[in-house]
């Protein structure tokens, strides 16, 4: 087959990457029909980050944002994606809430899930996907790459050959959410996995953090990879992933063809350049290749994340420090997969580990839990030595007898204060704490549409012309305009 599929990032991971999901819903109205008639294969639209972003940051209610981008979307296959057991981000969701999430999902239009968990419990993830399935979405569960001596090429197409034999899965996705998959570990791991899902189809999601990204999906389509995630350009690059644009070219230049309507591309590039414009967000540029992170192997966005945390300490000048105590920490902790909630953890012990100049004496919450093996299984062993110096702290005691709860929905709504909420406020006042929560619903219905500065001058001047009862000069200045009207 010589026809290659996208999968559309623009709204999620492309956003995500470069944004910090501050994405509000109405950004999207102008180019949503653009998207949407393009012929995507699926468009990913959201995951529980961006509806704890919605509600922290923009005051929107993140079904009602959800709701309206379905609308604007109809010919679209939607998509969002979730952790196997959480969604929060770190720690741990109780088996009813994550049903819920799916299910709720589903009742508000989207029709297929990519699960991933960066430790592999794959029980929990064959019991997510089979929830999905029931409520009749498609799913594709995730092979998250990382680097270790324990990640080899066999070890990732085992996971591969057992998702597949679930009989639930409509393909299987594969993200290197690093950026860190070199040309030639590409060569041998992507017809590894091809060959180990047999008939069920991969899809390719590669982000661009060294800049070969592009390459990787050559690579892949010379494997038999057909499906492959991208950006519109402004959304694309840097630490997201390669640009519709220029994979629609390398893919025709390599011999493939494609059923998307191109002319919609530059339409919906022009308007979130402008968005970036007028927030003052990033756009996305190729970035350099970098050695480094090959072995610190974090996600792009994580690095704006840590200096954030040392500013806070005075420190800036030291994220070199933190960045090679991270490779230390993953090393320490037995390689996990460098994506959330792990790159998170990583990212924050190495800070603590720095900041305190005392490694391991001062651990969260979160990283006692990861060592007691409540998050699952370490690829490898974590270091003995470190392994007894958190569990000797008096946080990690109380930790010791500890098992996760299950609470049924019923229980998590009284504990909440309302056994009749919604299932939709339920899953809100789980995400976020209750004062954001609340402001948000203050807040009111969200704009269902994003005005340009300009653009809103201009109807501001028309508006007040009209308020007018008999203007007798109205004279408008602006780049390259000087209307002068007068009455006589």
């Amino acid at each position: 087959m010589n026809e290659v599929s996208f999968v559309d990032q623009t709204l999620r991971d492309g956003q995500q990457s470069l944004w910090g999901m501050r994405i509000r819903a109405g950004m999207a109205q102008a180019a949503a029909e653009n998207i949407d008639r393009t012929g995507f294969h699926t468009v990913d639209v959201t995951g529980s980050s961006m509806f704890e972003c919605m509600m922290r940051y923009s005051r929107e209610d993140p079904w009602e944002g959800l709701d309206l981008w379905r609308s604007w979307m109809p010919n679209s296959r939607l998509r969002a994606g979730t952790r196997s057991n959480c969604i929060a981000k770190f720690g741990l969701t109780p088996d009813s809430l994550m049903d819920l999430w799916v299910r709720t999902l589903v009742k508000h239009g989207i029709q297929s899930f990519w699960i991933y968990d960066c430790l592999y419990n794959m029980e929990q993830m064959r019991r997510l996907t089979q929830v999905a399935h029931d409520a009749g979405a498609e799913v594709v569960p995730a092979i998250m790459f990382g680097i270790s001596p324990v990640h080899t090429d066999e070890w990732f197409a085992a996971r591969v050959r057992e998702m597949v034999s679930w009989g639930t899965v409509s393909g299987i996705y594969v993200e290197d959410a690093p950026g860190i998959l070199a040309p030639e570990r590409g060569r041998t791991l992507i017809p590894a996995l091809v060959d180990a899902a047999g008939d069920s189809p991969l899809e390719l999601h590669c982000h661009n953090t060294v800049g070969l990204a592009p390459l990787n999906y050559m690579t892949g389509l010379d494997a038999g990879v057909r499906i492959f995630h991208t950006a519109s350009r402004p959304l694309a690059n840097g630490p997201s992933l390669p640009s519709t644009e220029s994979m629609v070219e390398n893919a025709r230049w390599h011999g493939y063809e494609h059923s998307l309507d191109t002319s919609r591309l530059d339409p919906v590039a022009t308007h979130f350049a402008r968005v970036a414009a007028q927030e003052g967000w990033a756009v996305g540029v190729p970035n350099e290749y970098s050695t480094f992170a090959y072995h610190h192997q974090l996600p792009g966005g994580m690095t704006g994340t840590l200096k954030a945390q040392l500013a806070q300490y005075g420190m800036e000048d030291r994220l070199g420090e933190v960045l090679e105590e991270v490779v230390r920490v993953r090393e320490d902790l037995g390689h996990p997969i460098s994506a959330t909630p792990f790159s998170q953890l990583m990212g924050i012990q190495s800070v603590l580990n720095i900041v305190t100049g005392d490694r391991y004496s001062m651990v969260p919450d979160e990283v006692i839990i990861y060592t007691l093996g409540h998050l699952g299984n370490p690829p490898a062993p974590i270091d003995p030595d470190v392994r007894d110096r958190i569990l000797s702290s008096p946080r990690a005691q109380q930790y010791l007898s500890w098992e996760p709860p299950q609470p049924t929905l019923k229980e998590l709504r009284r504990q909440f204060g309302d056994e009749q909420m919604s299932d939709e406020e339920l899953l809100c006042r789980y995400l976020v704490p209750a004062e954001d929560f609340e402001a948000t619903r203050a807040a009111g219905r969200l704009n269902p549409t994003y005005v340009f500065r300009d653009t809103r001058a201009a109807e501001d001047l028309i508006e007040t012309a009209l308020t007018m009862r008999r203007p007798r000069h109205l004279r408008v200045r602006g780049s390259g305009v000087d209307l002068d009207l007068r009455r006589p």
